[in-house]
């Protein structure tokens, strides 16, 4: 970034931060050797000592250097963080009040933003474009129309929002995991296919419905797994299966042995339109880096919501699939883990030497 003459100088720029100059965000950046964090000139946190403190021209280049974002926004930035999040906020009523799902351009028009800025803006808010939290609104209006026994399906169907039976039928695999009458009864003619294995973390047990993986569950009792799979999955027909069913269970330990080699198996994640934002997250952590609860909750763009996260990832029923092993504390510290710390540790310190 070109630095503006104003702030060109060491001297120039710390007379700046002591000034708190917001006319100087942009130029550059200082960081602070110290606590290991970077700030706009006119951030609001406390004055560093000048020793502690070195320039950057831009963000990027302190990142470069080690350094994180400050927590501490600047006055400006905070308010501006709260314009977006209120324009995301009207627009998710907009779609959760509509009676079809409306346009990227009409909810854009709605909040006076260009389309392509309202996406970006929108997918930087939630973690989901537009059309994802769109049909993440319809599942759910879907499930509670479904969940009426007064309420006939093919009245759910247009209730939720689709002007035809085939519009729902080509979308209902995705928004249910199953068929409306199989959603209704609980589940019930759902199939699951699943086996029970060995691998060097204990005991493991993949499972895989019509539309791909649905639990890796790890554990040191086989039948106590097979115990959590029906709890996961009531009134589903569970069956244990044959040797062809095991190849692909032998893909999933290999994985667990080795994360280097990937798991490129399609995947059947269901959870709440939330959850989904935490675990794409977490699939964005690197292989041999951790994030913390509060970087997650940042990330998809709820600061607040670190609890959340963290039953987010305890709800996770796809073991090192989505790889809620790689967060940890904010000081470094493992904390809980669904299978166990060890195994945590343990999952770290291999993709660690990859």
């Amino acid at each position: 970034m070109k630095t503006d003459l104003a702030y060109e100088t060491d001297e120039q720029r710390w007379a700046a931060v002591q000034a708190r100059d917001a006319a100087a965000d942009g130029h550059f950046v200082y960081a602070v050797r110290t606590t290991g964090v970077y700030c706009p000139p006119s951030a609001g946190s406390r004055l560093p000592k000048r020793e502690n403190v070195e320039f950057f021209d831009s963000a990027q280049a302190a990142e470069a250097a080690g350094y994180r974002c400050s927590r501490h926004p600047s006055k400006d930035q905070s308010s501006a963080a709260a314009e977006r999040a209120a324009l995301v906020a009207r627009a998710c009523r907009l779609i959760e009040a509509s009676d079809t799902p409306p346009s990227l351009e009409e909810l854009a028009a709605q909040v006076g933003k260009s389309p392509f800025h309202f996406h970006r803006l929108f997918k930087a808010e939630t973690g989901l474009t537009p059309k994802a939290y769109s049909s993440a609104a319809r599942a759910r209006r879907l499930r509670k129309e479904l969940s009426s026994p007064n309420t006939s399906i093919t009245d759910a169907i247009y209730d939720s929002g689709f002007n035809s039976n085939s519009r729902f039928y080509e979308a209902s695999g995705q928004l249910l995991g199953m068929r409306a009458r199989d959603y209704r009864a609980g589940g019930a003619g759902a199939v699951i296919r699943f086996a029970v294995g060995q691998c060097s973390l204990g005991a493991i047990l993949v499972a895989q419905s019509q539309r791909g993986i649905c639990a890796i569950l790890l554990g040191e009792d086989p039948e106590q797994l097979l115990r959590d799979l029906q709890d996961q999955f009531p009134k589903a027909e569970l069956i244990g299966c044959d040797a062809k069913f095991e190849q692909l269970i032998a893909r999933v330990v290999g994985f667990v042995e080795n994360p280097s080699i990937g798991l490129h198996l399609p995947l059947d994640v269901q959870g709440t339109a939330f959850q989904q934002r935490v675990w794409r997250a977490l699939c964005e952590i690197p292989s041999g880096a951790t994030a913390s609860y509060t970087e997650i909750a940042d990330r998809i763009g709820s600061p607040k919501a670190v609890r959340a996260v963290a039953q987010a990832c305890a709800s996770n029923h796809l073991a090192v699939a989505i790889p809620c092993h790689r967060v940890v504390r904010r000081n470094g510290d493992l904390a809980g883990y669904r299978w166990g710390v060890e195994r945590k540790r343990e999952l770290l310190r291999r993709e660690a030497q990859d």
